[in-house]
């Protein structure tokens, strides 16, 4: 099969052999110590960098084909051994980094590949330990448990069996008593299994509580900055993010909620009520799934050379993944083939405004990955932290807003309305997910029950809007936050979301004025990759960091005069 011919269904996946790969890095660690000259040094780190590609992609192969199936036992062991090894396969990179790190031509190194690179290593350094590595594992084993609850889900509702994720798509339903039979499912899905939930999570706050002491920290917050590569800023900047988010976007977004649940003719909006913007409905899809697919390319086409080339790459290689099926996970993600610098999109594509948000988000996180493995030398270049990879995938959505017409005629500005709307809203929520881990790892001792009312009053600072039916005894309690896997498997992630918006709304404005110069900024943004810092880049594309005081009732300001003038007009 030609390299430039493949097809991801075809491609073999054989699992990773541990034991050459060991020696691989072995022979590479003794030449760099060995090295008599920089160059030397330099041959090494490409060629161990072909091997990382080569690795990485059996590993995301495997990844992949157990999420498309997840009911097949091949898979379903091979990802288990990958994640019972993949601490191993990170101790010998780290392995190779140090030895880099202590080489004589460190600087040398470091003329090369820049700052971040050794940035990287002395991260690395603080949190990859071969006496946390059974943690990690049991780690992992909790989080692999977490998703099998999940994935399990199979709760009626209109007389159809539905999935967790397909539970949480009715929440958009036009009819309120699907909306409301939906959410009780979701619910009490999530109340049977509690005791459970509450076993994994009490887990999770314990072992990673214990690697954090392991490594000589007084709590797991320090650990979790580091592994999501936080170097330019800390918890102060992140604190002052969330007060200006309670100061400058709660109260705006309170409004939306009361006069959205005017336009409703309801007293106050439900939480199942919370993401239809309109009394006659949000908008309407132009044709059916297929044909909203075929719809989403021709943008990509038509956007810009670079995304057409892009989505063109995809689909000659196969690398999309949107029809739900029995047995996929119910997640959504994109990733990376590393050595055929191939990014691969998995979805839950249904033509729904919402899916093809969620869809075109995936594109951003895809579309950035793609350029910056053809701009970058290392793939440890290929992904920045995770607060500007959000940035590239919020801020293509909103950058689609301007073709909504071909997707859904003329409810576009529907589109566009309930678009800005959820990512407005959606700011108070990822700050509260945020504060909410902060105060389980820094509390390692509380009860479950103590964890999940601190979510409740979270909740109550944070989206005041917010209603549960009065016998929801789960929710009113707050057993919400429960069915994010974002607190189980990334820890410490989720603030990046709100500040990724933040920023995605100023670049907005910045494409509606200028389009073409915001244009060559988001490349800018895509194209750095990981190679410099993430207020480098942010300097990069001309935006502002969103704890900076200000920047956030400054970049927000735009999409709530068009709110605002949504509202009025309704």
């Amino acid at each position: 099969m030609s390299r430039n011919a493949w097809k991801f269904s075809e491609l073999k996946i054989p699992r990773p052999d541990f034991n050459t790969i060991e020696l691989m890095y072995h022979d590479a660690i003794e030449r760099v110590r060995e090295a008599k000259h920089g160059d030397d040094v330099l041959e090494v780190i490409l060629e161990n960098d072909e091997l990382v590609r080569r690795v990485s992609e059996l590993i995301t192969i495997t990844m992949i084909r157990h999420t498309q199936d997840t009911t097949d036992e091949r898979y379903a062991e091979d990802q288990k051994w990958i994640d019972e090894n993949k601490p191993l396969f990170t101790k010998l990179a780290l392995d190779f980094s140090e030895a880099v790190y202590d080489s004589p031509f460190r600087e040398y190194v470091c003329e090369r590949f820049g700052r971040m690179y050794f940035a990287k290593v002395e991260t690395m350094k603080k949190i990859v330990r071969d006496e946390v590595m059974p943690l990690r594992q049991r780690e992992i084993e909790a989080i692999r448990e977490y998703q099998n609850i999940i994935d399990t889900c199979q709760r009626d509702v209109d007389g159809t069996p539905r999935s967790f994720w397909e539970l949480q798509s009715l929440f958009t339903h036009q009819d309120r008593n699907i909306r409301r039979e939906a959410f009780k499912a979701f619910s009490a899905f999530l109340s049977e299994n509690e005791e459970t939930l509450e076993r994994i999570w009490d887990d999770l706050i314990k072992i990673r509580t214990e690697i954090a002491s392991e490594l000589g920290f007084d709590s797991y917050v320090p650990v979790g900055y580091l592994e999501r590569d936080r170097i330019d800023y800390g918890r102060e900047e992140i604190a002052k993010f969330r007060k200006q988010v309670e100061e400058d976007v709660v109260p705006f977004c309170n409004k939306l909620y009361e006069a959205q649940a005017k336009r409703l003719g309801l007293d106050h909006v439900m939480v199942y009520d919370e993401n239809i913007i309109l009394p006659d409905g949000n908008a309407k899809p132009a044709g059916d799934m297929e044909y909203m697919m075929s719809q989403v390319i021709e943008i990509l086409k038509d956007m810009s050379p670079e995304t057409d080339e892009f989505i063109t790459f995809l689909l000659d290689h196969e690398l999309i993944d949107y029809k739900s099926r029995p047995g996929k996970a119910a997640s959504e993600y994109s990733t990376m083939l590393s050595s055929r610098k191939a990014p691969f999109l998995f979805e839950h594509f249904t033509g729904s405004p919402e899916s093809v948000q969620y869809f075109t988000e995936g594109l951003g996180h895809s579309f950035a990955a793609y350029r910056a493995s053809r701009k970058q030398p290392l793939e440890e270049y290929y992904a920045p932290s995770s607060d500007i990879t959000e940035i590239h995938a919020t801020a293509m959505v909103q950058f689609t807003n301007k073709y909504a017409d071909k997707l859904f005629g003329e409810d576009a500005w529907k589109y566009e309305f309930s678009n800005l709307q959820y990512f407005i809203n959606f700011i108070p929520f990822g700050v509260a997910v945020d504060e909410f881990q902060h105060i389980c790892y820094d509390n390692p001792n509380l009860t479950p029950k103590e964890r999940t009312y601190e979510w409740r009053k979270l909740e109550q600072k944070y989206m005041p809007w917010r209603r549960y039916d009065e016998d929801d005894e789960f929710m009113l309690r707050g057993g919400y936050w429960y069915h994010k896997i974002h607190f189980f498997s990334h820890p410490l992630y989720y603030i990046e979301y709100s500040l990724a918006t933040v920023n995605a709304m100023a670049m907005y404005k910045h494409y509606v004025e200028r389009p073409s110069t915001a244009w060559k900024q988001y490349l800018e943004l895509t194209d750095v990759g990981g190679s410099k810092g993430s207020l480098e880049i942010l300097k990069l594309a001309n935006l502002t960091p969103a704890f900076e005081d200000g920047a956030v009732k400054d970049s927000i300001s735009y999409v709530k005069s068009i709110l605002e003038n949504y509202n009025q007009s309704v």
